[in-house]
Order: C-alpha cells, then structure tokens, then sequence
C-alpha cells in the first residue's frame, strides 16, 4: 500500500547493510626464529573461528574463522585449497566454504587435519617431520570420548607432537579474569554454537552439575534470518549470512523487560527511536538530467501525442457511426417495402435474411436505433460546454408522398427522413440534459432547505448513506482480496457465475449473422435490467472494474464526508474514510515500514528492511527458549537450579559455597557482547535469590580472546606440568585415557 508522504517528518537514519570484506592479502607468517620447540602452543579450534599462537605473546599470532574450501581451477586443471580468512580473496572461493562442525561436533576430520596442518605452518613450527611443541586445546563442556579419541589420533600419529592438553574453553577464560586462579564462581559462557552454565569451586569446574542451552550466536543468525524472510517474503535481494550476523551483532539488544517493551515496541513513540532501517547494496538507474527546454519539448509532444490520439479517436468513432446510420438507412428502407407484402412471402424474406420471425427483424432495428443513439449521447457528452443553440434545418420533401417525387428527389427523401430523426434525437438528448441539471439543481435546493430547517434529521440521513457506503467499500474490498486467492469462496462463485454465462451466451449465439457487431447485436439484452451490472461486476476476471466502482464510492464518500465536515459539529477529521486509513494507525504497516510513510516506487525503500520487533525477540531466546521452539530452560533458570538447589543450598537460603558463586559471575563467549545481557542477568537474578544476597556480574575483559589467553596464562602455572598426556601414554593407556585437571572434563567436586 502506498502513503502520501509527510514532509513534517525528518528521515530515519539509513545504515547501509555491506557484504564481508575481500581480504587483499593472505593469512601471513610468523617469524621462524622467534620461537623455540619447546615453547606451548594454544589453539582454540572453535565452531566459529581458530585462535593459534605460542604461549609467550601476549595474544594470539592467528586467528581465522573454520572453514576451508577447495577451488577447482579448470584452465591449471588443479584444485586448490583454501583456509580460514583465506577463503575471503575470491566471492566464488568464500560462497563454497564449509566447516568440519555440524552443530557442536566435528564431523569431517580431514578438514580439521588441513587446517591443523595450515596453522602449524603459519606459526612456522621446527619440526623434522612432527611438531615438537606442547598443545593447549579446547574442548566443549562434556565432550563425548569419540571426538576426543579422534584428537588424540590426530594430533599424536599425524603430528607427532610430544604432549596435549585438553581444557573447556570457559573455565580457561574464567581462569583468565580471576586473580588467583582458585576463585569460586558461577560462568555463563555463550558461544557460537551453545550456552553453557558451569559452576566453579576453588578454581576447579564442577561438571556434574553443569548445564547446557542448545542456543549460541549461530542459531540466533539463523533465527532472525528466517524471521526476516517470512517479514518480507518478496524482498528483491538474496542477503548473505555475513549481512545477517553483522545485523544481529550491530542491532540486537537484550530488553530489561521485555514482556512490557514487546507490548508497546510499535508505538510510534518508541519506533522513533528504535526502529532500525538497514539497506541492502543496489545499482540504483540514474535516469539522465534534461534542461527546462527539453522538459518543455517533450511536454509538447507529449501534449501533440494525446490531441492526435483523440482525432483518430474521432474519426474512428466518426466512420463507426456513418456505418451505422448507412445500417439503419438500408433496414429502414427494408422495412417500409415489406409492409405492404403478405405474411408467407414476409417471412420468406425473413428468413432468407437471416431472421426468425417479424418480432425478430424488429428487435434488431430496435437495438441498431438504441446503438445509435448511445454513440450520438457518447459524442455530446464529450462535446460538453456551452453550445449554440442548433438551427433547425428545412426538410421539404418528408412530408410529401412518394408518388409525387421521381426516382432521386425518394433517394433525398430516405436521407432527410433519416437526417431529421438524428436531429430530433440530439434534440432530445439536449433537453434530457437540461432536465438532468434542473433535477439535480433541485435536488441541492431541497437538501439545503432541509438541512436548515431540520439539521438533526439531515445529519442522522446523510450518517446513514455514510455508513451503508463504507460498509459496502469494505465488502468489496475483502472480495477484491478474495479474489486473488482461487481457493476462496468469491473466486469460486465468480467462476461459477463465468460458466452460466457462457452457457448462456452459447444458447443465445445459435444464429450469427454477418451485419451484427458487438455494438448493436439486438440479440444482446443484457443491461436492461440494472442487476445485470451487478453480476457482470461481480463476476468480472479484471479487477480493474471492481477498483472503477471502488473509486465511484469512494467519490460520493467524500462528498458524504465534505458536507457532514462543514455542517456537523461532531463529525471531525478523525472519522474521515482516509483517517481510518492512516498508516500511522496501521499495526502491519509500523511493523514492517516503522514509523514513516511507505513510497512503493522509491527503489532505496524497496530495498530497505526494518528491525524493530527482531530487535529484542532474537536474543531473547536466552532467557525463553520456548519463543524459538527450545523445550529447555534459560539461562535464567539454569543459574537458578544451581544456585538454590545445589552445594547444599535451599530453596530460600543460599549455603557458603552458593554465596561465593553470586559474588563472582561471569560473563564469556562471542555471544555475550550482546548489548544489555549483563543488565538482564543482574535484575534476573536479583528476582530470584534471597533478599540481600551480595551479587556481582561482570563480562570477560575480552570474550572471544579470553579462552586463549586463559590457556597462555595456564601454561604458565605450576598446574600445568600435571595436565598434559604424553604421547606415550596414549600409546601405553589407548585413546580412551584423560587426564585431570581443574579446567577439564573431569569430576573434581563430591
């Protein structure tokens, strides 16, 4: 639906919705002589991205996303393979990647092993024919032992590397933002593929009451891609995963309250500052400049155009009319010689004319004269204004019988007999015109003079036509809907009424003759009764005629509305027909074009998409999983269980252990830079833990680097030296073999 813009409002502003950047130079090198073999190195090999680096620099030396594409180049006849940021130098490169993870787990192992082998030799690892470093991994919460026996292999037969070890990435980054290393504490840790809550007691994970959401950042892109698309199912652009996540990171936010914000997020009061308009990359068509003079040209011939249009309408009209007066003429004529046969060679005339009988042959001279007077009032009517009265012209020889005239003098007599009823009928046209106008002068007059003498009546008359007109605009305009649906119940009538019709026109066109035309067929009666139309527009396959006696209505609303406007006191703006249309009253058209009229033809706004509902309700699933279909429970609730049902807490009294664990929440994991979480988990916990509980949230000092960084600063610690697994331990204890420690999958806590 198109609105008429408001000039009073200022634009939104528009930000413009980029494609991933084209990476211009590849991955690069470390220097071969800055590091030693025995040197750790950390890699966090995530669902989302690698973080690889020798654990004596500060951060990591790489860090790439997880995917890996092979590129078959037809000319070289040689496929190529291409890893992590790597995959962004070529758009056809990048649009083929995948990565070894379905969800949470590794399921192509050979993608992992090249992009193990494309880190090492990044990192420029010495090693004749292995890597002699140490390795820090990460690992999920509760990773099953097939996936860890498959790193083991990898990492110990492909690689050769002389020790592993194996920690979950969270607690590595808890580790990171405490100070001793021993803290207690609760991590919330939210990531790319999942959200997990681990409780934390002297520094050491307690896995066995730990809890997972089966929600992270890849299926919060995923959620508001598909939101977007049932929004605007016909958008003119295919948006790629990157716009949907730089969406999601850019405009998404986690409401403080958001039962009462998704109530009121339409407004326009709150869309005005919270509506997001984004735009998709175009090539928009500048149509060139032209000079004043030129528009003035073309207006001109434009101008030109449409009057020689209309000549040669006229023309047209002109000769369709002769034709018809010649028609008329000839069974004019044919009419006064048959009335003096006898009835059997009458209707042998008939008949070999084409008729059935004399009724028949009269009814159709009847409808050639109605078609001639149609075209004569189409003429006038389009010659309206003022007019010379017509002199009457001399007709001498219609009067005077047929026996007194020769053979020319009936020939001129037949034309001025056929030339004065033209006349008679423009005249009666001119008078039933005058008559109209009279009537319709008359009419006001009288309406005036009630409305003066009983304005209450007048106002209660004119309400009720009102009514019964906007009633039957909004049944036509549900069966103009209707329509486009062939399932519905009016288009199955219309196409009902559609095969009667033709049935009848079938029974009806049993006899064609060659003279008859569309205009004037005798046989054609439809229209002289006023429920005709009615059928005829209800059954109508173009909905140009339904949009037609829309508009008629529409008219006489206006001048419904115009009257009671000036002469009603009660009747104001706000009960108008475009009131009750008014965009800003419209919930569909807040919600998908926010709080500005909608310009259909405007190609910036047809490729424009606006967030405003997604805003809140994408991240949302955190806390309700249930909004996107989850049967699990939030973040919310799963503190909660840890917090007041376990380490010997009640259901309202908090033990030491759990005290702790409030004091020291932590936030982690790329899904955590989300805007407003941490407000979120302070007012959501402050609901449910006893009055006065002391409580201190606060996010990683950096989400997505604090695993690594975790994992740097662990290989520091004298814990380390326990925590590893040699490679002949996995040869002497197998691959099922894990080894202890406060950071890994293992249960510490009784």
């Amino acid at each position: 639906m198109t609105y008429t813009a408001d000039r009073s409002l200022s634009p939104l502003p528009v930000h413009s919705l980029n494609d991933a950047k084209i990476q211009i130079e590849p991955e690069p090198y470390d220097s071969e002589s800055s590091f030693g073999k025995d040197i750790p190195i950390a890699i966090d090999f995530g669902t989302y991205s690698v973080k690889a680096g020798y654990t004596n620099k500060p951060m990591p030396s790489h860090d790439f996303s997880t995917l890996l594409s092979r590129w078959r180049d037809r000319k070289a006849k040689a496929t190529y393979t291409f890893i992590g940021n790597d995959t962004d130098l070529d758009p056809s490169i990048k649009s083929q990647s995948k990565s070894p993870y379905d969800g949470s787990f590794i399921t192509n192992w050979d993608y992992v092993e090249e992009i193990l082998e494309y880190t090492f030799d990044h990192l420029s690892v010495q090693g004749s024919g292995g890597v002699p470093n140490p390795i820090l991994m990460t690992e999920k919460l509760a990773a099953i032992a097939q996936q860890r026996s498959n790193w083991y292999q990898l990492l110990f037969e492909c690689f050769e590397v002389p020790k592993v070890t194996f920690g979950i990435d969270s607690l590595y980054s808890f580790y990171q933002n405490t100070s001793t290393g021993n803290d207690t504490g609760l991590v919330i840790g939210s990531g790319h593929e999942e959200t997990d809550v681990i409780p934390v007691i002297n520094g050491k994970g307690v896995i066995q009451e730990s809890k997972r959401l089966n929600w992270g950042g890849a299926q919060s892109v995923d959620y508001l891609s598909n939101l977007l698309t049932l929004k605007y199912p016909y958008f003119p652009d295919k948006l790629s995963n990157y716009q949907f996540e730089s969406m999601y990171k850019d405009f998404s936010y986690i409401s403080p309250n958001y039962h009462e914000e998704i109530n009121n997020v339409l407004e326009l009061d709150n869309l005005e500052s919270k509506d997001i308009v984004v735009e998709s990359p175009f090539q928009e068509v500048l149509l060139p400049t032209k000079t004043e003079e030129e528009l003035a040209a073309q207006a001109e011939r434009k101008k030109q155009l449409a009057k020689k249009l209309q000549e040669q309408a006229r023309v047209k009209r002109q000769e369709k009319l002769i034709q018809k007066q010649e028609e008329y003429e000839y069974y004019s004529e044919v009419r006064e010689k048959w009335k003096s046969l006898p009835k059997a060679a009458l209707l042998k005339e008939l008949t070999s004319a084409g008729f059935d009988d004399e009724a028949d042959f009269k009814k159709y001279v009847s409808g050639l004269e109605k078609a001639l007077a149609r075209a004569r009032q189409q003429e006038d009517d389009e010659n309206d204004g003022p007019e010379e009265p017509e002199q009457e012209p001399q007709f001498e020889l219609v009067d005077i019988p047929d026996t007194e005239l020769n053979e020319d003098q009936i020939k001129e007599k037949r034309k001025q007999r056929l030339m004065k009823a033209n006349f008679e009928a423009r005249k009666r046209m001119k008078e039933e015109k005058l008559k109209r106008l009279q009537e319709k002068e008359e009419a006001e007059r009288r309406d005036m003079e009630w409305r003066k003498s009983n304005l209450k009546e007048w106002v209660h008359d004119k309400r009720s036509k009102l009514a019964v007109l906007l009633k039957s605009r909004k049944d036509k305009l549900k069966m103009k809907e209707d329509m486009k649906d062939r399932k519905s119940a009016a288009s199955q009538m219309r196409m009902k009424n559609l095969a009667s019709l033709a049935d009848d026109v079938a029974i009806g066109n049993k006899r064609t003759r060659q003279q008859a035309t569309i205009d004037n067929d005798p046989n054609d009666t439809f229209g002289t009764n006023d429920d005709d139309w009615a059928v005829y527009r209800d059954v109508a396959s173009n909905p140009e005629l339904l949009d037609e006696i829309l508009d008629e209505e529409y008219k006489k609303i206006l001048e419904l509305e115009q009257a009671l406007l000036e002469h009603d006191p009660n009747f104001t703006e706000e009960d108008t027909v475009d009131a009750q249309y008014d965009w800003r009253k419209s919930t569909l058209h807040l919600f998908l074009r926010g709080p500005r009229p909608h310009d259909s033809e405007d190609p910036h706004e047809q490729h424009q998409l606006h967030l405003n509902v997604e805003r809140i309700r994408v991240p949302e699933v955190l806390f309700q999983p249930s909004i996107a279909g989850l049967d699990q429970a939030g973040i919310s609730e799963l503190s909660k269980r840890v917090l007041l049902g376990k380490f010997g807490a009640r259901s309202n009294q908090l033990s030491e252990v759990t005290k702790r664990m409030a004091q020291n929440v932590l936030l982690t994991g790329g899904n955590t830079k989300i805007k407003g979480l941490r407000e979120r988990v302070v007012k959501e916990f402050t609901e449910f833990l006893p009055v006065g509980t002391k409580l201190h949230v606060y996010n990683a000092s950096n989400p997505e680097l604090d695993a690594w960084r975790g994992m740097k600063k662990y290989a520091e610690s004298t814990d380390y030296q326990n925590s590893f697994v040699t490679k002949k331990q996995y040869e002497e204890l197998g691959s099922d073999y894990i080894k202890e420690h406060k950071l890994g999958n293992i249960k510490y806590y009784d």
